[in-house]
This record gives C-alpha cells, structure tokens and sequence, in this order.
C-alpha cells in the first residue's frame, strides 16, 4: 500500500495543477520530445519572461487535475512526453510563443489545449498565435476610433484654408 504521506503530496499536486487550469486563460499542451536542454531552456526562458509557467507534467496527474477542473476533454492530448503552459493573464501569448518556437524546432509540437475554459485542437491554437498581440489589437483599435476624429480635423482645416484663400483673393 502507498505510503500516506506520498499520497498526501500526490493529492497536494494534482490540487494544485488543478488550481492552474482553472486560473488560466489559456493552457497550451505540448509534445517536447527530442527536445535537447539548451532548447528547452531557451524555449522556458522565453516563456517565463511573457508571465507564462512551463511545467513537465505526469499524464496521470495531468489527467487527474484535467478532471477535477471539469476538462476532461483534455484527456486525448495527455500522451506522451507532456509540456503544458499555463498564462494567466494573456490569451494569444503562449500559443504565439508555442507555435513560433515549433516552426523552428521540429522536436516540439503542440497538440492542443483550453482557451477561456473550451478545450481546443492544434488548428484553434494555431489560429490564435497568427492574431496581433494584445498591443497590436489596442492600437488598431485606436487608430480605428481615431479615424473621424481625424478626417473632422482635416475637413475643417481644408474649409478654413479655402475661406482664407477666398478672403485673400
């Protein structure tokens, strides 16, 4: 029989990943094999400096806490060597990050994940690393709202000037 403290921290594990998937806004499963440590390394590295935690994962503990965080789903993506990183507060980060550090290393493959609470596949994840970071997306939208502000401002400015020049004339 298992020892009672072995179990306790078992438990205490899986609460606490359990805890991560349900404070994520996206989660990012990821297949890391063949991976040397220098990548790994720069590939952490890169993730911890965008806020986002990388942690190797036993499947059976993965799977546990995927239950108790009512995702289930998940369990299809828990094979084999198994990354996942947790973003609390950014969506798109991890999925750019994943996908952008896959493309350049054939060894890493992301299989998939929870995005806002919805478990999704390769080809949703993919699709959120190809959107405009967070910065990009404001400053579109600024630009968009600036847009008749500024085509005020210059209708104006054209009428002053033609009035100017009418009353030179």
């Amino acid at each position: 029989m298992a020892n009672a403290k072995i179990l306790a921290e078992k438990e205490q594990a899986v609460a606490e990943v359990t805890e991560k998937f349900k404070a994520s806004a996206s989660t990012i499963i990821a297949d890391y094999r063949g991976l040397n440590v220098a990548q790994v390394t720069q590939l952490r590295k890169t993730l911890r400096e965008a806020g986002i935690e990388f942690v190797v994962l036993k499947n059976s503990l993965a799977r546990r806490a995927s239950a108790n965080a009512e995702l289930s789903a998940l369990d299809e993506y828990l094979t084999g060597p198994t990354a996942i990183a947790f973003s609390k507060d950014d969506l798109v980060a991890p999925a750019k990050i994943l996908t952008e550090f896959a493309k350049k290393n054939d060894q890493l493959s992301v299989k998939g994940g929870v995005v806002e609470g919805r478990v999704v596949g390769y080809d949703q994840i993919k699709a959120l690393a190809e959107l405009p970071s967070r910065d990009g997306l404001l400053s579109m939208l600024l630009s968009v709202l600036q847009a008749p502000v500024r085509n005020f401002a210059l209708a104006v400015k054209a009428v002053a000037e033609k009035k100017e020049a009418e009353g030179q004339a």
